[in-house]
């Protein structure tokens, strides 16, 4: 009885699930900010490490939450029946807009190391997120062109999807792992005095740490609702979508 219960017991609603998602995302990318401004020495244009802060804030922002966010646009109960089309260009701008901020992330980051005569790709952070954004540029070129254009034939599409969606999922936890060892990268460059070493664990490390774990909590309850079966949007022609169609029409 109770083993029948315990499902039940731990469903929870994805609306309030998105609701929590969100504001940790949010959480995320305030506390990044706070790290920034209030550790590192805030943010400028002109080069120096501060130029250098907004490539963290931009790569959680983009690569993570908001890419997160428009990896659950599908999820949504409203999208299962109408026109696709809207909720294709709400994904697929989404989608976008975290390139285009990644893409100024990286800028920031090859400045900040091009004036201070730094060299450029030398690290594991380096490679695995630069391999991050190019499989994610080639990801959103692909979906645009098998999905928004309008001449792409249908069995293209379907051979396509499953592709398109287990490389997302993929994306999105290489983004993570790509912000947690940039931060732990950041922290063993910048806390190397006797006083505020890292392995002495002060303030920022904790902060950072914690900022660590939250976008790592994050990326796990993305892919975990992107896997769960029961808010995977039905085929069109399924009975699972005629039903739902039928009780979100009446």
């Amino acid at each position: 009885r109770c083993h029948h219960c315990s499902p039940a017991m731990l469903d929870v609603p994805f609306l309030p699930f998105c609701a929590f998602l969100g504001a940790l995302g949010l959480l995320c990318v305030a506390m990044v900010g706070t790290w920034c401004q209030h550790w590192r020495g805030g943010f400028s244009l002109d080069g120096s490490s501060r130029t250098f802060n907004w490539h963290p804030v931009l790569m959680v922002t983009g690569l993570v939450v908001l890419y997160g966010a428009a990896a659950l646009v599908y999820r949504i109960p409203n999208t299962w029946s109408g026109p696709k089309l809207p909720w294709k260009v709400l994904h697929g701008s989404l989608a976008l807009g975290a390139f285009v901020l990644t893409v100024l992330g990286l800028e920031a980051v090859f400045c900040f190391h091009n004036s201070q005569g730094t060299p450029n790709m030398y690290s594991l952070h380096s490679w695995m997120g630069l391999a991050t954004v190019l499989l994610f540029s080639c990801q959103w070129a692909a979906g645009f062109a098998a999905f928004l254009l309008p001449w792409a034939p249908t069995w293209l599409r379907a051979l396509y999807k499953p592709i398109h969606v287990f490389f997302g999922s993929t994306i999105l936890m290489l983004s993570v792992a790509s912000c947690v060892s940039g931060i732990n990268e950041k922290l063993f460059f910048s806390l190397k005095n006797g006083t505020m070493a890292y392995k002495l664990l002060p303030a920022e490390a904790v902060f950072a740490n914690t900022l660590g774990l939250l976008i790592l909590i994050f990326g796990v309850l993305v892919v975990a609702a992107l896997a769960r079966p029961s808010w995977k949007r039905p085929d069109s022609d399924s009975p699972d979508s005629r039903q739902v169609q039928d009780a979100l029409g009446g």
